[in-house]
């Protein structure tokens, strides 16, 4: 069984964060998010291959990756001619197969029993099977109504609130069957949301709905991606290096914190940093490879990626830094500010 992962966008949500680095490889702590990912998929004994749907900077994620033999599971790439959208692309990649696929978005992050779904798929017979999702505030996003046996209804996008009759989303997870794919245009940008999922409704095709209630994220926002990293050191989602809940601070043994540094958890410090005597780092602060953090900084509720610098006195909270950036001698960049590699903040500047 083959497995299909959307990641040809190019994460503008998330940028500047993505203008040099894809979505599938932005770190979740010391991993790839893509990682996180395949460690779903792995989970099923059957899917023997997956099936990289690129667009954006595709060389910088296959040249991660490789055949996919680090990461334990056959990783193939598609490159997209140009975008096709999440529909055109999964008809160019799956046209030729003659069996059910699993597709995921490239930005989703969950820990639904994947197997169960597909279970499912089979048991009804499905021509499509999409997981939902429970949400809060449902407007945010589009609705997705099922019947009593769970049979798919309609598709509301971004509904009013006198328009919500359902709390359950997209979850951006489906099994799919190849003989429905020649009804998306070829080379044609096409939705599957808008026009695929649709059509499928309109024809009176078995499609099915499996509404997991676990853990489900879109990481494509700098909130949302801040979320993920406090939800895994909160144990909401279970993932190393916090898997067990006891380890509320987690410092890598390739890393150096001077005697004198303040440190409250959880947070995490990666390989090769260091921080010097007066420091703080704060709660639910993730340092990068190779940070260096000068006497009497403040990191607090902040994300480093690697070799970032902060200076002596310096504050970085509840923000996002990206690779090489340098933060000046008591300069400041608080509540929610998010730094593009290799940007320099000087010194006693407020951000």
């Amino acid at each position: 069984m083959k497995a299909i992962l959307l990641a040809g966008g190019k994460g503008t949500r998330l940028r500047p964060l993505t203008i040099h680095t894809p979505k599938p490889i932005v770190p979740i702590f010391d991993r790839p998010f893509l990682h996180y990912q395949l460690d779903l998929l792995k989970r099923v004994p059957e899917i023997d291959e997956v099936i990289l749907s690129l667009n954006y900077q595709p060389r910088r994620i296959e040249e991660m990756f490789g055949d996919g033999s680090d990461a334990g599971l056959a990783i193939r790439y598609v490159v997209e001619p140009s975008p096709l959208g999440t529909a055109g692309a999964i008809r160019y990649v799956g046209e030729t197969m003659g069996e059910s696929v699993v597709v995921f978005n490239g930005d989703v992050l969950t820990e639904i029993d994947l197997a169960a779904v597909i279970a499912l798929h089979r048991e009804r017979r499905a021509k499509a099977t999409i997981v939902l999702t429970p949400v809060d505030n449902p407007s945010a996003y589009g609705l997705v109504e099922t019947d009593s046996s769970g049979n798919i209804q309609r598709f509301l996008e971004k509904p009013k609130p006198d328009e919500i009759t359902c709390d359950t989303i997209n979850a951006g997870v489906y099994v799919l069957e190849p003989d429905t794919f020649d009804r998306i245009p070829k080379d044609t940008a096409w939705s599957i949301e808008r026009s695929f999922f649709p059509s499928l409704v309109e024809q009176s095709e078995t499609f099915v709905a499996y509404v997991s209630r676990g853990y489900w994220i879109d990481i494509g926002t700098p909130e949302k991606y801040m979320q993920v990293h406090r939800d895994i050191m909160d144990g909401r989602y279970h993932a190393a290096p916090f898997r067990d809940s006891s380890s509320r601070v987690w410092i890598s043994p390739q890393a150096r914190v001077e005697e004198g540094v303040m440190v409250e958890g959880p947070c995490f410090i990666d390989d090769g940093s260091v921080v010097k005597a007066g420091a703080r780092i704060g709660p639910y602060t993730v340092v990068g490879r190779q940070c260096h953090i000068e006497e009497h900084a403040v990191i607090e509720r902040a994300i480093l990626w690697a070799n970032c610098r902060v200076s002596q006195e310096a504050i970085v909270r509840r923000s996002i830094l990206g690779r090489h950036c340098h933060i000046g001698r008591s300069a400041s960049v608080d509540d929610g500010v998010v730094l593009g590699d290799k940007s320099v903040v000087t010194d006693f500047s407020r951000l």
